[in-house]
């Protein structure tokens, strides 16, 4: 009886035992995956921080600027003659000529190549050149006669002008006026296409970049126009770097007017 007790109470330990210690086995196994899944999480977020901080620099060499100052952009001289999208869209106020036979409304953008001389030519000495030469003939009605032909050609004038709108051209159309209020802003008073000067390069450069910026963080396997980018923001430096060694004076100005940081230009451009 005795004995029989002894083995049922040894059995009960034992089992007690084995119970203990597949319990801490359980929990060590669960610890060691949790442990596990938290390293890999913080592995995870250090490969996010490693890719946003090498983005962050990327950006700097290619806009000019730190993260979070775009007022930079927004407030320099390029930035304020180009004409994007957006601005294209938004922009509905009209221009008026007033003239002595009557008012021509004009969108606020013209098409590209036409300056202001030919908007004047255009719009206040053609059309009442035209109109008198309608009126060949002297006669009791010409008084008439020529004030309907003046309301025809301002009927015509303004569906020309709606004709050369801006908005009616396409991406190459506003980069050709985007280039040429580029060249016009940079160029010296002397030479107002002096495509040749360093300013109007490392402008035009920076006209180029921010479009293949733009059209990359739509598009990031773009590998081609990736490359493409690189060469752009190093042939700009290389252009900004030798305008420093010819004038250091015209250097500094060009920087504020460009949206850039000195550091943009002369540090390590990673790309």
């Amino acid at each position: 009886m005795f004995k029989s007790y002894l083995i049922n109470v040894s059995q009960s330990v034992a089992s007690s035992s084995r119970s203990s210690l597949h319990t801490s086995a359980v929990l060590n196994a669960r610890l060691s995956s949790k442990q596990a899944r938290h390293e890999k999480i913080s592995k995870v977020q250090a490969r996010i921080n490693r890719k946003l901080a090498v983005d962050a620099q990327r950006e700097y060499a290619v806009l000019g600027h730190r993260p979070g100052q775009d007022h930079k952009w927004r407030s320099c001289a390029l930035a304020k003659v180009i004409i994007t999208e957006d601005a294209l869209c938004s922009d509905s106020v009209p221009e008026i000529i007033h003239s002595a036979e009557g008012d021509i409304e004009l969108p606020p953008h013209l098409s590209f190549g036409i300056t202001e001389r030919s908007k004047e030519l255009l719009f206040k000495v053609l059309p009442p050149l035209s109109a008198q030469e309608g009126v060949t003939k002297f006669s009791e009605n010409v008084v008439s006669e020529m004030q309907e032909a003046m309301e025809n050609e301002k009927a015509k004038a303004s569906m020309f002008a709606k004709v050369i709108d801006l908005r009616n051209a396409n991406a190459k159309g506003l980069a050709f006026e985007n280039r040429r209020h580029c060249i016009k802003l940079f160029s010296p008073p002397g030479n107002p296409f002096d495509t040749g000067r360093p300013e109007v390069q490392a402008a035009l450069l920076t006209i180029q970049i921010r479009g293949l910026w733009k059209h990359l963080l739509a598009f990031r396997k773009d590998i081609d126009n990736r490359r493409g980018l690189r060469q752009l923001v190093h042939k700009r430096a290389k252009i900004l770097k030798y305008l420093r060694r010819l004038n250091r004076d015209r250097y500094e100005a060009i920087l504020p007017q460009l949206g850039l940081d000195a550091a943009s230009v002369e540090g390590e451009l990673v790309v």
